[in-house]
């Protein structure tokens, strides 16, 4: 009787050892490719208003930026980005990577000539035909904050959030801040 108790208990330990190498044989294929997948990078991108090229240490500014001038050092620097003579449609461009009349804002929406009033690329508000770096990075499985000035349309569908963040909010400034 307890050679067939011993040969019970012994199959049992054998089928238990047995399972578990089948678990760990069908799990370090999973576990290699995670450990093969390279880790994603973190993006921040800051457009500096009223910020000119030199004004950064990391640019040969006088003036002392050690933080912003890390970030430059640490990071990649955009140094043929163009911009626009006023903030909202530079800002247009760095969000949607295409010309300010193909993305809406042709001008700022408070300096809109009345001959501009009514004419595609003058809409004064980040169109929908343009897809943002935010809603690109969010659909890549990102989380995306936009933090300062927005001023490219105040209806529910063009605020950040409706354009790449999911909540927005409001800081002591005023200025939106959104995220996921």
């Amino acid at each position: 009787m307890k050679m067939e108790q011993a040969g019970k208990n012994c199959f049992g330990v054998l089928r238990t050892l047995g399972m578990i190498v089948m678990v760990a044989a069908l799990a370090v294929p999973a576990i290699a490719s995670a450990a093969d997948t390279p880790r994603r990078p973190n993006i921040v991108i800051i457009l500096g208003d009223d910020l000119g090229f030199a004004d950064m240490g990391s640019f040969g500014s006088e003036i002392k930026t050690p933080n912003l001038d890390s970030l430059a050092r640490d990071g990649v620097r955009f140094s043929n980005f163009y911009t626009h003579a006023s903030c909202s449609p530079t800002r247009s461009l760095l969000l949607s990577g295409v010309d300010t009349h193909l993305n809406g804002m042709g001008n700022m929406d408070e300096w809109t000539a009345p001959n501009q009033w009514g004419v595609d690329g003058y809409e004064g508000v980040l169109n929908n035909h343009v897809v943002t770096l935010p809603q690109l990075l969010k659909d890549a499985g990102y989380h995306t904050y936009m933090v300062g000035k927005w001023h490219l349309g105040k209806a529910p569908d063009q605020i950040p959030a409706a354009r790449g963040s999911s909540a927005t909010s409001r800081c002591s400034t005023g200025r939106a801040v959104t995220g996921t």
